[in-house]
């Protein structure tokens, strides 16, 4: 019996919305046969944002005139006086309307036609409520667009993670803090190019097609160019390009793209995602070290006004040096283990079996140790630090350490157990590279999905000479969730990739 309750409820929620969809078409219908078609050509004349009328009442609004645009949130009244909300990009603002204010026929005709979710334009009179509220007394509203399917339910509003990444037009109508996520991330991105422009960097683009995948171990998405009857790759990296303009005598050049990589997705991934590089001739790891410290900081400041995040109940002091640890260091105090002392593969797949740490035959014992810092170690970087000390055959792109080959001069930045940069002391010699491209063929041609071709075309740049260079990336996106104390990297993408409906 209860189910079939259940099964009527369902069926009248239905009826009831089928019959709301019906009355809205019927109100767009009644307009445009009284030739006032809401979705006509027209220019409203708009002069003041909602926030801007209630942040200046006090300094010059009260009692002036003003014209507002925006979305309808909600109505309370249907007889003589009408309160309803009004929504735009700054906040919202209230609306007084009142028949003999507007005139019987205007009054009137807005009541028969207007619905919640429409967006009208509004002109009338800045003043305070008897109970105290600035709002707007309405001398005359438009429907400037009609919204023929009912806005989420006031109270719950849409909070459905699912239906929010699919309908980002939903969620950032119904849910002010998506707004404000959104608003922080732009004021993000100007703000890093701000300091870096201060910086004398330049600002450029490079080509989103490649004709071979490179500048990072990822397995690239693959289309076809039909005219030059050629497979072509989404880039997969910036680097590579980048690094050809410092060849070319732009000593300091950055990016902010995307980048495509056909992998996984999780609450840290998305297969389109934001990337800021950028390249510095003359200075190496040190000097990235130095402007990743400096621009995060500088960015927090601006954006929040404060060094301090919180994240996950823990507050991220970003005013203070970040740390710095080498990777064998970290293996060492983390899972007990000291690669110093293991000098072969043997040793090292020894290792590795007996802390039940899978590797696959291709692995060396560069990537072994890789394989225990991202078991043992990653999760327990929380406030920022720098990871330094990679193994050669992890970083086919970073000089080695002059003091200790097996190495390179290359950090990460780890904040809350996660990555959010990486930056080398740019290989130059294109006799190393050359070496290290070939090895990385090979292990693309033993199946290794994420290795990278020789890029015959770099080391041709590089036989002509890079200066030494330091550069460093980072993920816009994850950026974004630190400032923010968004959990998933979907929160911080307008449009998320999703799986389509069914």
């Amino acid at each position: 019996m209860a189910e079939k309750n259940t099964q009527a409820q369902g069926g009248q929620e239905v009826q009831d919305l089928k019959e709301i969809l019906q009355i809205r078409r019927n109100k767009l219908f009644a307009m445009q046969e009284k030739g006032q078609d809401p979705y006509r050509a027209v220019s409203f004349d708009v002069q003041q944002k909602a926030q801007e009328i209630v942040d200046g009442f006090e300094a010059g609004y009260e009692g002036k005139q003003v014209s507002v645009a925006g979305r309808i949130m909600s109505r309370r009244g249907m007889g003589k006086v009408s309160f309803m909300d009004l929504r735009d990009s700054s906040g919202r603002i209230q609306l007084y309307a009142k028949i003999d204010v507007m005139g019987e026929e205007p009054y009137k005709a807005m009541q028969a036609a207007l619905d919640i979710g429409d967006i009208v334009g509004v002109k009338g009179e800045a003043f305070r409520t008897q109970r105290g509220e600035i709002s707007i007394k309405v001398s005359s509203l438009s429907i400037l667009s009609k919204a023929l399917l009912p806005l989420p339910e006031k109270y719950h509003g849409l909070t459905n993670t699912d239906a929010r990444y699919r309908q980002r037009y939903l969620d950032l109508i119904m849910n002010p803090e998506s707004r404000e996520v959104f608003l922080k991330r732009s004021r993000i991105v100007s703000t890093v190019r701000e300091y870096l422009d201060g910086k004398g960097f330049l600002e450029v683009e490079t080509p989103i097609l490649h004709t071979q995948a490179g500048g990072a171990a990822a397995r690239p998405f693959i289309t076809h160019h039909n005219t030059l009857d050629l497979d072509m790759y989404l880039r997969i990296a910036l680097e590579l390009h980048l690094k050809r303009l410092i060849v070319g005598g732009f000593d300091r050049v950055y990016e902010i793209g995307h980048n495509f990589r056909n992998e996984g997705m999780d609450t840290r991934h998305n297969p389109e995602f934001t990337m800021l590089e950028l390249y510095q001739a003359y200075t190496d790891v040190n000097g990235m070290m130095d402007i990743t410290e400096d621009m995060i900081r500088t960015v927090a400041h601006k954006v929040l006004g404060t060094g301090k995040v919180q994240r996950d109940g823990v507050e991220i002091d970003l005013d203070k040096p970040f740390a710095r640890l080498s990777m064998v260091d970290a293996v060492k105090q983390y899972a007990g283990v000291d690669f110093t002392h293991v000098e072969s593969l043997e040793q090292a797949r020894a290792l590795a079996k007996e802390r039940h740490i899978e590797y696959e035959e291709r692995h060396k014992k560069g990537d072994i140790l890789n394989l225990f810092f991202e078991a043992y170690c990653e999760e327990k970087l929380v406030q920022p630090t720098f990871l330094t000390g990679h193994p050669v055959d992890i970083s086919p792109l970073a000089k080695r350490d002059p003091e200790n080959p097996e190495y390179t001069q290359r950090f990460e930045l780890f904040i809350c157990g996660g990555e959010f940069a990486n930056a080398f002391s740019e290989l130059n010699d294109p006799i190393d590279q050359r070496q290290r491209f070939e090895a990385q063929a090979a292990l693309k041609a033993a199946g290794d999905e994420e290795a990278c071709d020789v890029d015959e075309d770099f080391l041709t740049a590089l036989e002509y000479g890079m200066p030494p260079t330091g550069g460093m990336g980072i993920g816009i996106d994850r950026l974004v969730m630190l400032l923010t104390g968004a959990p998933s990297i979907r929160d911080v993408l307008l449009f998320p990739t999703m799986k389509p409906l069914e």
